[in-house]
């Protein structure tokens, strides 16, 4: 099941098809969306961080990723992932290590990401636009760790529906500033060229703090959101907060 749908990806991906295939792939994609809109609906206000896959439980973006999400968590936010291992383990086990809840969004591969151990639920989703959409819709914050061309991917799409106010302003923390050092050095060059505004730059706070992208976080809650309150299940619907 899991391969059919990477080859109808890929297929889609191709160019025009036969207009009932393209009705089909259309239908598949709200069924995604209805599952992760049924998964989602009561976990509450997120945090959701970003990192590399590959980083083990040594790493010092591990630990930090670790120690992070369980300062967010005493807080009251949910921490949410990818769900996958290094730093998506490490965030979903720092909010386990203070009971806080712990959500995973995981993607389906043709070689299989499995779920971390530290998730308290998650959903897998087939699609990676559709699951970048409910990574924004339930986050209340993003956390960018070092990662791979995902973790750019979803940072670098989420500034753009910012700056672009496709969504209402919400914190983007970078942190790790020696690894992303390269790419800091390329946004500040993009704002001297003018080819992005230096009011941009605002949009992202750049820091190695712990306590530094908590308290940003939290600050910003206070003048501009407050925690959503979750929504109770309709078990006439089959809902449940499980």
């Amino acid at each position: 099941m899991k391969r059919a749908f990477f080859l109808e990806e890929q297929s889609f991906l191709k160019g025009p098809r036969a207009r009932w295939r393209e009705l089909k792939y259309t239908i598949g994609v709200v069924i995604q969306f209805t599952k992760g809109f049924r998964a989602l609906h009561f976990v509450g206000s997120c945090v959701t961080i970003f990192g590399s896959a590959r980083f083990k439980e040594d790493h010092q973006f591990y630990k930090i990723a670790r120690e992070l999400a369980s300062e967010l968590s005493q807080l009251g936010y949910t921490i949410m992932t990818g769900g996958g291992p290094g730093i998506m383990e490490a965030a979903n086990r720092g909010a386990k290590d203070v009971n806080g809840l712990s959500i995973g969004c995981n993607i389906v591969l043709p070689h299989e990401q499995s779920p971390n151990k530290y998730l308290d639920k998650y959903v897998d989703i087939e699609y990676f636009f559709v699951r970048k959409e409910l990574l924004r819709k339930y986050s209340f914050a993003f956390i960018v760790m070092p990662g791979g061309f995902g973790t750019l991917d979803e940072f670098f799409e989420t500034v753009t529906l910012i700056q672009t106010k496709k969504t209402e302003p919400f914190p983007i923390v970078i942190m790790g500033l020696e690894y992303h050092k390269d790419l800091i050095n390329h946004i500040n060059m993009m704002a001297q060229t003018k080819t992005i505004s230096t009011d941009d730059l605002k949009l992202i706070l750049l820091t190695d703090s712990v306590q530094e992208a908590v308290n940003h976080i939290k600050e910003f809650s206070k003048t501009n959101i407050q925690l959503r309150n979750r929504y109770k299940p309709i078990w006439v619907l089959g809902e449940s907060k499980t």
